[in-house]
């Protein structure tokens, strides 16, 4: 294993169709889906490992600084009931951990996330008030995307 992040990165392109990339962070990408019925943020280690335990114990470290840092803001943004997080890939096998803010009168409550058929797609809008709050509460040497309405 190497501490080095791999050079020729790119998401699944199923992570790709369904989410926006909004931040680089240390060691992973921050995504949002695109389902505005929850706050579903999506963090993917810029590494070629799938498995958590494969990744090394630096790296581990800061891939949970980051669940951690992701996690307060989803806590301090939305109203939340509960925090959903989970690294399960069966469908897309690139390593990637879901944070769902979860309520208990949302569309999937008690139940889980994955596969709901239930979507709204963000605005426009919606997506720039994310990308504000984002920034004044991430790292100021964080690398910030512009998350655009797909076409």
């Amino acid at each position: 294993m190497t501490e080095q992040t791999d050079n020729r990165f790119s998401l699944d392109s199923r992570l790709t169709q369904d989410c926006f990339t909004l931040a680089a962070l240390e060691l992973s990408e921050l995504l949002l889906m695109d389902n505005a019925l929850l706050p579903w943020f999506i963090l993917v280690p810029r590494v070629e490992v799938i498995e958590l335990h494969e990744l090394s114990p630096h790296q581990q470290w800061i891939l949970l600084e980051e669940i951690n840092l992701i996690s307060h803001f989803t806590e301090q943004t939305y109203t939340t009931d509960k925090l959903n997080i989970g690294a399960i890939g069966n469908i897309v096998p690139q390593m990637h951990i879901h944070i769902v803010g979860r309520k208990t009168d949302d569309i999937c409550w008690p139940g889980v996330v994955w596969g709901t058929q239930q979507r709204q797609a963000y605005d426009q809008t919606q997506l720039d008030e994310i990308a504000q709050l984002l920034k004044a509460f991430l790292p100021s040497d964080t690398q910030f995307h512009k998350p655009a309405k797909k076409s």
